[in-house]
């Protein structure tokens, strides 16, 4: 047994009366904390960025002479690879935006007119099919639906606030969105350009501070959660690009409406493991019909044949095994991600289950070294491909005949 000192004992009475404040003032904790958590958001956007920008910067330090030794190229390489790829982000935004925001508004501005006209057509189905008492149905007859929407448009406007509280509020969202815009972009060009230096430090915080099996153990949970969320990024960007293109070039072979804004949402919905396609084609679906009921149809079935294309040859061989997740866990990552951050969830979830799931498979992997393969059933592949009865290897076999020879 070990001694107890006044070194351990203090340390053990400075953390449990600082655990008594932490509870005890939780309400001013938590605010503190909020405060804090608020004022680094510009800080978590930049590193975001930066993580992004990261992986394209590395590509094309790849190609930019990468074996030169001149003093041009070294001290070029870094500047002119993070502004590459800092131009493509943004021209890959602008992309999206183009193609999405003028169909978008076209589309709206046809759903407002077509409202009326559906109205009236379900109303007089309603009539065809009797489900409805006449003094309800004549009712309903004689609203002006056209001027009903406008009025109803107009009190929501009105319901916001006066004209100048509603002027001052977004004049100052719009403000407060671009400076922390431009400073979590400042944030993210500096990790990037000192990317190594930072990475030294933290290294030798790392080594002063934990000791050596605590400082292997995160430097190897940081580089599964890193290869899970790169993996997740490549593979799952590169997929929906192949999947917008391929919805972009059937829609015009179908003559359908809104091919680039529908092509642009499903390839950004397909990021979304499992739910996003369903949430793309509903969307999209929804937005055809205004135009053409049987187009929209003829839009979902296609879908469907393009989701079988995509889940068997295009997913299992530009993704591959980049997650190594099951679909059940895949599947209740998406549920849960999105219940708790919405959309957001929806993305981040996947990466951190597959890095929490690979993270207890090594675990438990390294565990049952020892036991016999009958036993290593938790995380092992079925026993039809790697079976248990399986000889002793060829080379002892060989061994063994010629001992006996």
């Amino acid at each position: 047994m070990t001694k107890l000192n006044w070194k351990t004992c203090t340390k053990v009475g400075v953390s449990l009366f600082l655990l008594f404040l932490a509870i005890h003032y939780w309400k001013s904790v938590a605010s503190a904390l909020g405060a804090i958590l608020g004022a680094a958001v510009p800080l978590i956007i930049g590193g975001a960025i930066a993580y992004l920008i990261n992986i394209l910067m590395v590509s094309y330090e790849k190609i930019y002479f990468p074996k030169s030794k001149k003093k041009f190229c070294i001290k070029s390489r870094r500047p002119v690879c993070l502004a590459a790829a800092f131009l493509t982000l943004v021209a890959i935004i602008t992309l999206i935006f183009w193609l999405i925001l003028p169909q978008l508004i076209s589309c709206i501005k046809l759903l407002i007119d077509l409202l009326p006209d559906f109205i009236e057509n379900a109303i007089s189905r309603l009539k065809e099919w009797k489900l409805l008492s006449p003094e309800i149905l004549t009712s309903l007859s004689n609203i002006d639906w056209q001027s009903r929407i406008g009025e109803i448009a107009n009190a929501l406007i009105s319901g916001i606030g006066s004209v100048t509280d509603v002027v001052f509020n977004a004049v100052l969202s719009v403000f407060s969105g671009i400076v922390t815009t431009v400073i979590a972009i400042i944030f993210a060009l500096y990790l990037l350009a000192s990317k190594e230096k930072l990475a030294k430090q933290f290294h030798r915080l790392t080594r002063r501070y934990c000791k050596p099996n605590w400082n292997e153990k995160l430097y190897y949970v940081l580089g599964v959660v890193n290869n899970s969320f790169k993996g997740y990024i490549t593979g799952q960007c590169t997929e929906a690009v192949i999947l917008g293109v391929l919805c972009f070039i059937g829609m015009l072979i179908l003559q359908l409406p809104y091919a680039p804004m529908i092509s642009a949402l499903i390839a950004f919905t397909a990021l979304i493991p499992v739910a996003g396609a369903y949430i793309g084609a509903g969307i999209s679906a929804f937005m055809i019909a205004m135009v053409s009921p049987v187009k929209a149809l003829i839009f979902l079935l296609f879908i469907l044949i393009l989701q079988q294309l995509e889940g068997n040859l295009i997913f299992p061989r530009v993704v591959g095994s980049s997650l190594g997740l099951p679909a059940i866990w895949v599947l209740a990552a998406v549920t849960i991600g999105g219940g708790v951050m919405g959309v957001m969830g929806m993305l981040l979830g996947v990466p951190l289950a597959s890095s929490i799931y690979h993270l207890v498979r090594n675990d438990v992997k390294n565990s049952e070294s020892n036991l016999p393969p009958e036993e290593r059933i938790f995380f092992d592949p079925p026993l039809e491909t790697a079976p248990v009865s399986d000889p002793a290897p060829p080379a002892k076999q060989k061994s063994k005949k010629k001992k006996s020879r």
